[in-house]
């Protein structure tokens, strides 16, 4: 049975925004990327397996972004500094916006391959065998990716916090 664009934009369409807003860090990009995804989907002459439309939805939206990055050249993306922080109290919020800002830009420096995956499965926890098919890789190298992303973040992170 194919699944419904409504049902699938409603269920899944807040995973692929975030997981767009991480790739591109731009939230205007993200909007764009998400709602392109979904005319794909609904555009699609192939039927979608419900199994693995999660790890097919952030395909397409992985693909859109690489798309955009090679009309616009470029390779990084400014942050927007109205994100919304629900803390109280402007002290946290400024500390808290530090905090992301210096994570999001973590993120930008890593490879767009390793990035991906480890945004997929950290955030999403999209199986591992989802995450080797979407990037054309083998399980065993996209473990490896997420494993080494994760390190090297860890250790982007500490060497932030002894500068601090």
């Amino acid at each position: 049975m194919q699944p419904d664009i409504e049902s699938l934009f409603r269920q899944y369409s807040a995973d692929v925004y975030r997981f767009a807003l991480y790739l591109s860090g731009d939230p205007h990009d993200a909007e764009d990327i998400t709602s392109e995804t979904f005319v794909r989907v609904w555009t699609a002459p192939e039927q979608i397996r419900v199994a693995t439309v999660k790890g097919y939805l952030f395909t397409i939206a992985r693909n859109l972004y690489l798309q955009g990055l090679r009309r616009s050249g470029r390779r990084t993306a400014e942050l927007d500094e109205a994100l919304p922080d629900n803390k109280p109290g402007p002290l946290h919020q400024t500390e808290a916006r530090a905090e992301l800002d210096a994570v999001l830009a973590d993120l930008q420096r890593l490879p767009e391959i390793d990035r991906t995956a480890l945004l997929m499965r950290a955030r999403d926890q999209v199986p591992y065998e989802d995450i080797a098919q979407a990037l054309g890789i083998s399980v065993a190298s996209a473990k490896v990716k997420v494993h080494r992303a994760r390190l090297l973040l860890q250790k982007q992170r500490n060497a932030h916090e002894s500068h601090a």
